[in-house]
């Protein structure tokens, strides 16, 4: 919700009269009020008394006593217990994370919440609903409340001591003072340990993790320009870096070893450096856990045809298109030639030889590696993503002479995968490239995940297209729009997101709202979920 300028205005003139009443009792002067004041302008965030403690102006015990004194509630000092984290998992990390609050004790008819405002009545009463239970509000300061939340961040399955809290609250409290940025490393690791999918470094404000498909700030000082340029480089050998200096843009992955390996992507904006950081997970996931039906392996084994994936970005095309070569390797005595950008998940040679080839590191791009890859004698050709005309029409070769290729492609749905690749081409072709297609197609998928309604993690929910003679007819007769409409009711051939993402709510492992914002026909889905 954005603010008011008049709501601002109250929030300062509240901060004001906070620091007020601490010049008033005789714990600041008016000269470390005004210094305090004009850090937290140029930070543009902080509570006055978390930022006058971190400067040394006053005590833990003098701040939680004047807050206690000025909302007329009881005060906490999380350093000095440790909560039950079964207390903690009352409420879920989203929510924890969205209101600034934490659940520190609980009986049958109460919980007791530590909040950053204790007097905010709209929150409380949220809590009270959710819960069922009697909410019992005591203030922390905002420094200690990042400490605690960036331990749950981090290690959710984990504990939260009170000994923990406080070396937290040290530590941030050194970055501050220090005015530095935290460790590269330390970074990566944090992210290793958190269930994020990424992380993002950009100028002006603190490093985030994207947590669920939402953005969490963590509980340091906004980045500088120059933080991020040494990240970059840090990231970046002397090769990499000259060839993002001359594109202001560079995908590429990177081991740190001790920490695991990453896919990076660097990229310039208004005149400084962006960063997006994904771990990648040594171990290739099997089918059942990324929640892939048993059927595909039936389509991934045949020898020969056209596999194609789609799906927004940051929805595990990636990951999906790793577990495919996988069963290939584990179950055929075959060459599998790939072209990746970059090379995400390493591949060991198993039954068959994998052949990992990365753009700009070992071809200089998709259609150019496509070009040659019929002379490496391929079985199987797995194309990272397919972006234009050449790697389409070498694709489609490949398939009709006997190989089994298997790609990702930007696209809505499974039928808009078709739509493209035909207008891909002149209208002169067409025709030939829908025959094509129709002959070679085995499968397309398109997947989205989304939030377990148990907070641990995401889930899988996949739209099919099988290439079955109905389908088949449906391409060459350029009628492949009528394939939702004809068959929305699901049939063998096809399966749309809208019944996938239904079975997973009926099956009370999503939410209504996480579900609903992804499909396409709302009023489709909210007829499959009875939610008309």
């Amino acid at each position: 919700m954005v603010k008011t300028p008049q709501a601002s205005k109250k929030e300062s003139a509240k901060k004001k009269r906070f620091g007020d009443m601490l010049v008033e009792q005789g714990l600041i002067n008016k000269k470390q009020l005004q210094q305090a004041l004009k850090w937290q302008r140029q930070m543009g965030e902080g509570q006055i008394g978390s930022i006058l403690l971190q400067m040394g102006y006053i005590s833990i015990d003098d701040l939680l006593s004047v807050l206690s004194r000025s909302f007329g509630f009881p005060s906490s000092n999380l350093i000095h217990r440790d909560i039950d984290m079964k207390v903690v998992r009352c409420l879920p990390l989203e929510k924890i994370l969205a209101l600034n609050v934490l659940p520190v004790e609980a009986d049958k008819n109460s919980v007791t919440i530590a909040m950053l405002n204790p007097v905010d009545v709209v929150i409380i009463t949220e809590l009270e609903f959710e819960l069922g239970k009697k909410i019992h509000p005591v203030i922390v300061p905002a420094f200690m409340m990042k400490a605690a939340q960036e331990i749950l961040q981090t290690n959710p399955r984990g504990t939260l001591k009170g000994k923990d809290i406080a070396k937290n609250v040290r530590e941030l409290g050194r970055a501050r003072k220090e005015n530095k940025a935290a460790d590269l490393q330390i970074l990566l690791k944090y992210l290793m340990k958190s269930d994020a999918s990424d992380m993002l470094l950009t100028a002006g404000v603190a490093p985030s993790i994207k947590l669920y498909n939402d953005v969490n700030r963590l509980a340091m000082d906004p980045l500088t320009p120059e933080d991020c340029e040494k990240y970059a480089k840090e990231l970046m050998p002397d090769r990499d870096w000259e060839i993002f200096s001359k594109r202001s843009d560079h995908d590429f992955a990177v081991p740190f070893p001790g920490i695991g390996r990453f896919r990076v992507n660097v990229y310039r904006q208004r005149n400084s450096i962006s960063i997006a950081i994904r771990p990648v997970v040594d171990k290739i996931p099997s089918l059942k856990e990324l929640n892939i039906p048993e059927w595909m392996k039936d389509f991934v084994l045949r020898i020969q045809g056209l596999i194609l994936i789609t799906g927004a970005s940051g929805h595990g095309k990636t990951t999906t298109l790793s577990a495919l070569v996988n069963i290939i390797n584990t179950h055929r005595r075959c060459n599998i030639v790939t072209l990746e950008d970059p090379i995400e998940y390493l591949h060991e040679h198993k039954m068959s030889n994998v052949n990992q080839r990365e753009v700009s590191r070992d071809t200089n791009s998709f259609a150019q590696g496509l070009r040659h890859v019929l002379r490496q004698a391929p079985d199987v050709i797995v194309i990272g993503e397919m972006r234009d005309i050449e790697s389409f029409e070498i694709a489609l070769h490949a398939a009709e002479t006997g190989h089994l290729v298997i790609s990702t492609v930007h696209a809505n749905n499974t039928t808009s995968i078709i739509e493209k690749v035909v207008n891909m081409f002149p209208t002169h072709q067409q025709a030939l490239i829908r025959s094509m297609l129709a002959n070679t197609l085995q499968l397309c998928i398109s997947q989205r995940l989304v939030p377990r309604k148990d907070g641990k993690g995401m889930i899988l929910a996949i739209e099919k297209l099988i290439n079955s003679s109905k389908i088949k007819q449906m391409i060459r007769d350029n009628k492949t729009h009528q394939i939702r409409s004809q068959m929305q009711m699901g049939s063998e051939d096809y399966t749309s997101l809208e019944s996938a993402l239904s079975k997973l709510y009926n099956n009370n492992l999503i939410k209504f709202d996480d579900a609903v914002v992804l499909v396409e026909n709302e009023s489709y889905f909210r007829k499959l979920t009875n939610r008309m």
